[in-house]
């Protein structure tokens, strides 16, 4: 299999109208386009995460003015996008078409592809003591990494071609539960990464 993406080159940045935090506060946030082909033979859906595999792992440094958070700091993962029973004719999600700006409280019903289920992103836990801004949040939100960190973070776009048409998990379901759920019914994958950061000396 093999995934691409008119809206940012493999291993390249990612445009502000993608993220959801530029310099100077929200972004575009609009999901990328993304293809994919190749496509093994018995296919019955896809699944589709967006996954930053360099979120800090100390919270209480993110975001302060007297501390730049080093390179060498321990990571983590933090989920942008999770997407699952999408049509095993599909190929293709345009740009913005499951997600155009900033839906405070969280996408409550979020636009996907016919049949598809979207579940519950990593924002919904990093604000959930925010009044403004808690709530559920599914479907796609862009990037938003802490202005005072010095890594280059990358966004994983990975694809998985399924056996099954639906998977089991909860009504409100998160990554884990999709690993959980497509374990034995993965017959490819495909990914393909953009960067962001939102440090003025990070290039």
């Amino acid at each position: 299999m093999r995934i691409h993406s008119d809206s940012f080159e493999h291993g390249q940045r990612l445009p502000a109208e993608f993220a959801m935090g530029t310099p100077n506060g929200f972004g575009g946030n609009r999901n990328p386009q993304l293809r994919w082909d190749e496509v093994p033979d018995g296919v019955k859906s896809f699944a589709l995460l967006c996954i930053d595999t360099d979120a800090p792992t100390d919270p209480s440094l993110v975001g302060r003015d007297d501390i730049a958070i080093p390179v060498e700091h321990p990571r983590g993962e933090f989920v942008h996008w999770v997407m699952i029973d999408i049509p095993a004719d599909a190929r293709d999600i345009a740009a913005g078409a499951c997600s155009d700006g900033i839906s405070k409280h969280g996408k409550s019903e979020p636009v996907g592809p016919a049949g598809s289920r979207q579940g519950l992103n990593d924002y919904t836990g990093w604000f959930a003591g925010d009044a403004d801004m808690a709530g559920d949040y599914f479907g796609y939100d862009g990037p938003y990494p802490p202005p005072n960190d010095l890594r280059l973070h990358r966004y994983f776009f990975r694809v998985f071609a399924l056996d099954a048409a639906r998977l089991e998990v909860p009504e409100k379901f998160a990554a884990a539960d999709v690993f959980r759920a497509m374990y034995g019914h993965v017959l490819g994958e495909a990914t393909t990464y953009g960067t962001y950061s939102l440090h003025p000396a990070v290039k």
